[in-house]
């Protein structure tokens, strides 16, 4: 009993100590500056995405001036995987991810 006791009380102070441990003068991280005078945002230069379901896929089509430039497919359970025209020449070829430098083990701790 007196061990379930000391968990108990154990576990009431951990939170307590966790938040005295907040490093002091923390600063608010301040708002990003405003555009430059006269700037004006190309519609062009931003992709049109295009969402699809066939079947129980989810897919997207990226598109810059009405050219389409890569697809995402999403499984129902699975990873998702590209088709990206890396040449320009229409021809899609299968990327796992988008990245193509080198391989670094990551894991999913969580998500939110």
């Amino acid at each position: 009993m007196r061990r379930l006791t000391a968990v108990i009380l154990l576990a009431l102070a951990l939170p307590v100590a966790a938040q005295n441990q907040r490093p002091a003068g923390l600063q608010p991280i301040p708002e990003p500056p405003p555009p430059p005078p006269g700037y004006q945002p190309d519609p062009a230069l931003e992709p049109q995405v295009t969402i699809i379901r066939r079947g129980e896929d989810k897919v997207e089509e990226y598109r810059i001036n009405g050219r389409l430039y890569m697809v995402k497919v999403t499984p129902p359970h699975g990873v998702p995987y590209y088709l990206v025209d890396s040449k320009g020449d229409g021809k899609m070829s299968r990327q796992e991810s988008l990245d193509s430098g080198l391989r670094i083990p990551q894991w999913v701790i969580g998500t939110f």
